[in-house]
Formats: structure tokens, C-alpha cells, sequence
């Protein structure tokens, strides 16, 4: 800040002429008597030859001088106090509403990492019950012979029981083109030749209309019923089951449960698992409402409507990645409560499978030194051993085939499988 002046000299009183005193007349009386200078007033005052008007006029010059800069000085200082007030209130104003954003973020992430600590039950191993989410490349004709043998040698001796092979994605009219998997039956064939134990599962999924004016729109009867017309058709491929994976889907959509009712119906028939990729459960109640609100994107599902889904299907498979934190430790805290979750609304007769991920990316939501497939195992394995240690029909879903390291496969045995 800088101080303003109002511009005025205060040393000099201008336009000011010294009137003719009796110094002056004295002057004139020293000249007539010959140069004797000592006056009566100089006499008085001990030979102080000061006149009146100097003492009237130097006595104007300081006190005017002082004056003014002592006001001055003062004001200046009032002015320096005022503006640290503000800043101080700034500052304050500032700190308050970020540190009631910051304390609950590290309140969650000191959680998360108690949450981490511990050690897994023992047993809490696989149950022969996990999946693998596969590429399109498998049912497009890029695939061969020799790539099937390859993956069930790396598949022998895990518990991968199910294959997710990407077959679509569905129009978003709900409709399957049979182009979209051309060479399916070839590897359901191969498939069942080479791993007669391992299941193949039809990955089909779109994009919902859900936070944009384009995609499926579930609201909708006709798209409901082509989707269901779909699963009949690509079931009769050869598939032993099918694996829906609809995104971004809101918690509480009824029409996607509507669709999982007609969809067990058409599955139950043809003794098809019905499988579906389920949004991550609420870290704490109505958080994705929260999330919703100051994103547009409510990306988790309340626990409730996570139970209403797993009681309408026969696997469910939680994508417990993409989960925004920042550490190893509090990585693992969160899958730990995201099993926990699952696993206290999930039918014990439905298989409960926890994602892990085979895949390696940094980015808003994903970070690769956080996000491991150790981190989850261990967090796996904690959440089942605090919720439900004895559950048979769990397991864990890799995702994904084609972007998995010889790491995450050495992490995924050596934690789970051993």
C-alpha cells in the first residue's frame, strides 16, 4: 500500500512578507548612533538578537514541521496496523474452509491405512472362483491356436474358473450385431479343449445416457427388450454365461433392475451364470450423492442398492480400482472396506468377486504406485477375514488381459493362489 499526501509543504509558509518591526527601527537607530546595535530588548534578553518576527516565524516553521509529520507518522502507522488486520483476516478467511476440506480427507486416509494393518485369517485364500476379464481381441480373429494354449498354461494351477471375453459393446439401442464376435465359437471351442473347468462369459457393456445426452438409455421398454433379445442370441453362440458391464450407472436406477429380473429369466433357462461388473460401495453413507453433487458424477452405489443388485444375479464382480488414493496403504485400507461392504449385503449363494488391477496408469483416479495388485490382495483378504472368513463362493476378477505384467501375475499367486 502506499500513503497519499495531501501535497502541502509543510516547512515554508508561502506568500508571506515580513512586516516592518521594531527590529527594523532599531536598525535605523544603530545607524544614526553610530553603530551601536544593543537595544533595549537586547538588553531584556541577555544579547539574544532573535527579533520577533524571527522567533514568530521560526517558531511557525517548526511546530508547522512537527506537526504535520507526527500526524502524518501516526496516520501511517494506523493505516500499517489496518492493512495486517485485513491480511490477517485474509489469511484466516482463506484457512478456515481449507482446512475443513483437508481434515476430513486426512481423518479418511489415516482410517484407510489402521484399516490396512493386521493380519489376514488364516485360509483366506482362493476358492477356485476367480475370473479373468479378457480383450476383444480373443473373439475377432487376432487370436490363434497357439494363444489359447498359452493362456491356459498361464492359467493352470490358479483359481480362474471364469473368462470375460469382450463381445460387444451393444448398440446403444440395445441391439448385438453378430460381426461384433465372429470368431467366438472358435475360441469357446479352444477354450473348452484346452481348460475344460474354465467358463466362457460374453463381456457385453455400453454407455448409458446417464450423464450425457448420448448412450443406451435403460428408461426405455424397447431398449430393455433388445438387450434381452441380445443375451438369447449370443448365448446361443455357445456361451456358458454373460457378463454385463453397463457405465456410469447410477445408484438406485430401477430400470437396471428391471433388466437384471428379465435378464436371470432368459439366463436361469439355459442354466447361464447371469454376471454383472458392479460400481464401488459407499465409503461412508450418501457419499455418492455428495460426490454426485459437486461432480456430476455420483461414481459409488449406496450399500443398499449394491444388496438389491447381487440378489438379482449369480456373480458379481466389484471394480475396486480407480479409487483415487494416493497410497499403497490406504489402497489396500479401501479394498479391505469395499469387501467388508460387499460382503455384508451380498447372498451367500451368489459369488462375490473383488477387482484387481492388472493394468498400469497414472492419471486422475488411478495411480499406478498406489493402485497394486499386492496392496489389493492383502486388502482382499483382511475385509474377508473381519466379515465372513468361511465364505465359499468368493473370489477375486483380474482385470485386464492384455495389460497385465509378469509382476501382477506373480503377486496375484503368491498372495492368493499359493
Amino acid at each position: 500500500m502506499t500513503d497519499h499526501s495531501t501535497g502541502t509543504d509543510a516547512g515554508a509558509t508561502p506568500g508571506t512578507d515580513a512586516p516592518t518591526t521594531e527590529a527594523d527601527k532599531a536598525t535605523e537607530t544603530d545607524k544614526a548612533t553610530g553603530g551601536d546595535t544593543t537595544t533595549e530588548t537586547d538588553k531584556a534578553t541577555g544579547g539574544d538578537t532573535t527579533t520577533e518576527t524571527d522567533t514568530t516565524t521560526g517558531t511557525d516553521k517548526v511546530t508547522g514541521a512537527d506537526t504535520t509529520t507526527g500526524v502524518d507518522e501516526t496516520a501511517g502507522a494506523a493505516a500499517l496496523r489496518r492493512r495486517r488486520r485485513r491480511r490477517r483476516t485474509v489469511r484466516i478467511a482463506l484457512a478456515v474452509p481449507l482446512l475443513l476440506l483437508v481434515l476430513p480427507v486426512l481423518v479418511a486416509l489415516t482410517a484407510l491405512r489402521v484399516n490396512y494393518t493386521g493380519d489376514p485369517a488364516d485360509g483366506t485364500y482362493t476358492r477356485g472362483k476367480d475370473a479373468l476379464w479378457l480383450g476383444h481381441a480373443w473373439v475377432d480373429g487376432r487370436k490363434k491356436d497357439a494363444d489359447v494354449s498359452a493362456l491356459a498354461d498361464r492359467l493352470k494351477d490358479t483359481g480362474v474358473r471364469d473368462l470375460y471375453v469382450h463381445s460387444g459393446p451393444l448398440e446403444h439401442d440395445g441391439t448385438l450385431p453378430a460381426s461384433s464376435y465372429p470368431n467366438a465359437r472358435w475360441f469357446i471351442a479352444a477354450v473348452h479343449r484346452e481348460m475344460p473347468e474354465v467358463r466362457v462369459q460374453a463381456w457385453l457393456g455400453d454407455v448409458l445416457a446417464s450423464e450425457s445426452p448420448h448412450g443406451m438409455r435403460l428408461e426405455r421398454a424397447a431398449t430393455r427388450a433388445a438387450v434381452v433379445r441380445s443375451t438369447r442370441e449370443i448365448l446361443a453362440t455357445g456361451f456358458d454365461g454373460v457378463h454385463f458391464d453397463l457405465e456410469p450407472l447410477h445408484s438406485g436406477d430401477r430400470n437396471y433392475l428391471t433388466l437384471l429380473d428379465a435378464l436371470h429369466r432368459v439366463t436361469a433357462d439355459r442354466n447361464a451364470p447371469l454376471s454383472v461388473a458392479a460400481h464401488q460401495i459407499d465409503p461412508v453413507p450418501g457419499f455418492h450423492s455428495f460426490w454426485g453433487t459437486t461432480t456430476g458424477h455420483p461414481k459409488w452405489w449406496s450399500q443398499k442398492f449394491f444388496g438389491e443388485v447381487a440378489r438379482r444375479v449369480d456373480q458379481i464382480a466389484v471394480m475396486s480400482y480407480d479409487t483415487i488414493q494416493p497410497l499403497e496403504s490406504t489402497y489396500g485400507g479401501y479394498v479391505a472396506q469395499q469387501t467388508s461392504l460387499a460382503l455384508e449385503v451380498t447372498p451367500p449363494t451368489t459369488d462375490l468377486l473383488m477387482g484387481l488391477p492388472f493394468y498400469h496408469e497414472n492419471r486422475f483416479g488411478h495411480w499406478n504406485h498406489a493402485e497394486t495388485v499386492p496392496a489389493g490382495v492383502r486388502g482382499v483378504r483382511l475385509g474377508l477375514s473381519r466379515t465372513d472368513a468361511d465364505r465359499a463362493n468368493f473370489g477375486v476378477a483380474l482385470y485386464v488381459d492384455f495389460a497385465a505384467e509378469e509382476a501382477d501375475w506373480t503377486a496375484y499367486r503368491d498372495g492368493w493362489v499359493r
